[in-house]
């Protein structure tokens, strides 16, 4: 599996729903295996502070092939991986980007949001990510 346009489509929009459904209005970022932007959303009112953070979630998930939340906690002081957010560009290592993976477990890419609280954005990421399986 890969992430087609319609694939993407589909993790969007479930993202945009449970971000209404909770009230907040959120950047959406999805990119595909090799971390490329495949698709981008700022829903109406969305900070646009959070537009590279979205982005930057996604990335990192990526990068990583684990969720950013999970790398903000190996990148605490006295982790091993403290500091690693000053690389690749920056990263971003709280909770909000999300990884995908497809039927086989295999990473096709990611998602990132922000816009809220980092457990608002964690939710609303794993949303649409849950949508891969529906």
């Amino acid at each position: 599996m890969s992430l087609t346009l319609e694939v993407v489509e589909k993790l969007s929009s479930a993202a945009k729903a449970k971000a209404k459904e909770i009230g907040v209005p959120m950047n959406i970022a999805v990119v595909d295996e090799g971390a490329n932007l495949k698709a981008f959303h700022r829903m109406d009112n969305a900070w646009l502070g959070s537009i590279d953070i979205s982005i930057k979630k996604a990335k990192t998930a990526r990068f990583f092939d684990m969720n950013s939340g999970e790398i903000g906690k190996l990148s605490q002081p006295g982790q091993p991986l403290y500091n690693i957010e000053h690389s690749n560009g920056g990263l971003i290592t709280f909770p909000g980007g999300v990884v995908l993976n497809d039927e086989s477990g295999n990473v096709i890419g990611a998602i990132g949001v922000s816009g809220g609280t980092v457990e608002q954005d964690h939710e609303v990421a794993t949303a649409g990510a849950d949508a891969l399986r529906s």
